[in-house]
């Protein structure tokens, strides 16, 4: 498996947004859509608001991989679904990161939300 090198690791979680490019089944990009990302330790993550009924989630799951673009990097990765035992650091990193945000970060945190956590990794 690769692993994020420390200095891209550092830019996405940094990152206020990261755009995703998901892969359709013919190997070409869809457009990109914008969102939320978070870092716990060595993984980044993403969820969909509207769970795993999202336009952008369903698309993923068509080859479960793609680009994307976030802290001024680019990188291929693969869409890896994250397990109920990565939630609470998830959730814990979308609150520290967005918390600011009060009204709309919840969105994030329900369970809906939380059934469409994807782990990013580089490929």
């Amino acid at each position: 498996m690769i692993t994020w090198n420390d200095s891209d690791l550092q830019k996405i979680g940094t990152a206020e947004e990261l755009d995703l490019e998901s892969e359709r089944a013919d190997g070409t990009l869809r457009g990109p859509v914008t969102m939320w990302v978070v870092r716990t330790g060595d993984h980044v993550y993403v969820r969909s608001v509207k769970g795993v009924n999202g336009p952008w989630y369903r698309g993923a799951q068509s080859r479960h991989q793609g680009r994307i673009t976030a802290g001024g990097v680019r990188a291929d990765v693969a869409f890896r679904e994250a397990g109920p035992g990565e939630f609470a650091d998830v959730d814990a990193a979308y609150r520290e990161k967005y918390g600011r945000y009060t009204s709309i970060v919840e969105h994030v945190l329900t369970e809906q939300a939380r059934a469409s956590t994807l782990r990013l990794e580089p490929r």
